[in-house]
């Protein structure tokens, strides 16, 4: 009897001793298991977002590609020839009138400026305005003024528009000022040289001669005496060579004090 119930003492014992091991054991696999849920919703929430975040540049892209092809026949149109009769051969749109070929390129654009966003939008809008000029000169111009107190690129073309606008229409102090505004920007679409070639120009129609040539003289000098990083000098531009050509008839004299302009590559000086 004594033997039993040290028999049965130790089977209790080890009973205790495999219940207690298989409860860490189930509390374990629980926990393991509880992890292995939140790690498997972690991953389909990963593979989720992935998902939607290439939808989102796939759809930026065909979208993108889109607008690029729709604003790429509005140029085209915008661009069109003007003749009276078809071009043997050509398949490029071709328009009797400016007053027509540009109320066609304002169609073509407004259906862009309304369906896509920047830069789009905003590059639309710039054309819609400068054919405006064309077929409603006095809303072109207003267009014109809203799109130049913005910022960016499109604010500086819509400037140097309504600069040139101005200027055509005899308004030469406000073309002046926004030639003066559009130089002192520094912008790369519309550069200082080319601004201040067209200042030039106004002032000469002023009769400000003086004020012409110096502004000439600057734009030229400083494009032959400018120098690149190695020390070698820069190409001159389209606008500093028409400035030396502009100032060589304004004022020969002043022309002649100019920097000779530097030696082609391989020469020397």
């Amino acid at each position: 009897m004594a033997k039993y119930k040290k028999k049965r003492a130790r089977e209790l014992k080890h009973d205790r001793f495999r219940d207690t091991t298989m409860l860490l054991a189930d509390r374990l696999a629980e926990r393991v298991a509880g992890r292995g849920r939140q790690l498997l919703y972690g991953l389909v929430a990963l593979v989720v977002i992935a998902a939607a975040v290439y939808g989102i540049i796939r759809w930026r892209h065909r979208h993108s590609e889109e607008a690029e092809q729709a604003m790429g026949r509005a140029i085209t149109i915008n661009g069109a020839e003007i003749s009276q009769a078809p071009v043997p051969g050509s398949k490029d749109p071709v328009f009797s009138s400016q007053q027509e070929r540009s109320q066609r390129a304002i169609e073509e654009f407004e259906k862009i400026a309304a369906k896509y966003g920047e830069p789009y939008h905003s590059e639309a809008l710039y054309f819609i305005a400068t054919n405006e000029l064309v077929t409603d000169r006095a809303k072109g111009e207003t267009d014109l003024q809203a799109l130049s107190q913005g910022s960016g690129d499109t604010a500086i073309l819509a400037k140097f528009a309504l600069a040139q606008a101005k200027e055509a229409d005899g308004n030469l102090d406000l073309a002046a000022r926004l030639y003066g505004e559009i130089a002192k920007a520094g912008s790369a679409i519309v550069t200082p040289e080319t601004a201040n070639l067209r200042l030039a120009s106004v002032y000469e129609k002023q009769g400000k001669k003086k004020e012409a040539a110096d502004l000439l003289f600057n734009i030229a000098d400083a494009a032959r005496k400018a120098k690149d990083a190695e020390g070698k000098p820069v190409p001159e531009s389209a606008a500093a060579r028409e400035a030396a050509q502009t100032l060589l008839k304004v004022d020969p004299a002043r022309h002649a004090q100019l920097t000779p302009p530097p030696s082609p590559a391989g020469l020397p000086f």
